[in-house]
C-alpha cells in the first residue's frame, strides 16, 4: 500500500487548490479512503490535477461515502500538458481498458476511438473508460488526465484532424506500408519515430487490420506517414504500447535538438 495515496482532484469540480483550502471527497474516494485503505483524521492524501500541480492534504473527517481533506502544502507545481493522440479501433472490452491504461501510463493526452470496417465493436463506455484514466493516471503519478472521445468513423477522424500535425499510422502488412525508403526514414537509429513532436497522433487499426480502402484513404492523405513496428504481427493492444514506446523515443529525441 502507498503511504501517501494519489487521488486526482477534477479541476471542473473543484476550486483552485492553495494553503489551508478544505477540499470535499468524492464518494468514490471517501470509499476508498476509509473502508478499502482504513484511514482516517490526520492522514495523508495527494491531490492533483493538470491545473493546479500536486499537493499534500491531511483527512479532517470521513464517513462511509463522504468527507473532508485540509490542503497543507505544494509538492509538485503544475506542468504543460504534452504527449501523442491515440487514435484506435475499439477492442473487446478487457483490451480496450487495456488500452486505455497503458496509453496513459506511456503518455497519451487524448484518446480518439475509430471506427473501422473490421472495428470488433462500435459501443464505448466514455464514463468507464475515463474512469480507468483517472485509475491509471494516479498510480503512474502524472498530473494530468487524458480526454477519451467518443467513437467516431475513420473518415470523419480524417477530416477532422488539425493542420500542422502528423499522424503515423501502424501498418501490419508489407503490402499496407509505402516501400522501404519510407518505412527507414520514419525511424531513427535511435529506435523512436523520426520527427515526431506534441501532439502528433498513432493509429492503431483493429485485430483484423485496415482494409484495402481504408489504406487507400489513409495514404491519400499528407499528414499520414505510414509505419512498421517490426516484422511480426501485432495484436492490437500489443502494437499500442509498441507505437506509443517509438513515438516517445522520437519526443525525446526531438526535444533534445529543438522541437517545432
Amino acid at each position: 500500500m502507498k503511504d501517501c495515496p494519489r487521488l486526482f482532484a477534477a479541476p471542473a469540480t473543484q476550486p483552485p487548490m492553495h494553503d489551508d483550502a478544505v477540499v470535499e471527497l468524492t464518494p468514490g474516494h471517501a470509499h476508498y479512503l476509509g473502508t478499502v485503505l482504513r484511514m482516517g483524521a490526520g492522514d495523508e492524501v495527494a491531490l492533483f490535477n493538470a491545473r493546479d500541480g500536486e499537493w499534500r492534504a491531511g483527512i479532517e473527517a470521513i464517513r462511509r461515502d463522504r468527507g473532508q481533506v485540509r490542503v497543507r502544502r505544494q509538492t509538485r507545481p503544475a506542468e504543460p500538458v504534452v504527449g501523442p493522440v491515440l487514435l484506435f479501433a475499439p477492442l473487446k472490452r478487457d483490451a480496450t481498458d487495456l488500452v486505455i491504461r497503458m496509453g496513459t501510463e506511456l503518455g497519451v493526452r487524448r484518446f480518439l476511438p475509430v471506427l473501422t470496417e473490421r472495428t470488433n465493436t462500435h459501443r464505448v463506455n466514455g464514463a468507464r473508460l475515463a474512469g480507468i484514466a483517472v485509475e491509471a493516471a494516479e498510480q503512474c503519478e502524472r498530473l494530468d488526465v487524458p480526454e477519451v472521445d467518443d467513437p467516431l468513423p475513420l473518415v470523419d477522424r480524417l477530416a477532422a484532424w488539425p493542420k500542422g500535425r502528423r499522424l503515423f499510422v501502424a501498418a501490419e502488412r508489407p503490402a499496407q506500408r509505402d516501400g522501404t525508403a519510407e518505412i527507414e526514414a520514419g525511424c531513427n537509429e535511435g529506435g523512436g519515430i523520426d520527427g515526431a513532436c506534441d501532439g502528433d497522433g498513432l493509429l492503431v487499426g483493429p485485430e483484423g487490420g485496415f482494409s484495402a480502402a481504408e489504406v487507400a484513404l489513409l495514404r491519400s492523405r499528407p499528414f499520414v506517414t505510414m509505419i512498421s513496428l517490426g516484422p511480426r504481427i501485432l495484436r492490437a493492444d500489443t502494437a499500442v504500447a509498441c507505437g506509443l514506446s517509438l513515438m516517445g523515443a522520437g519526443f525525446r529525441r526531438a526535444s533534445g535538438a529543438g522541437s517545432r
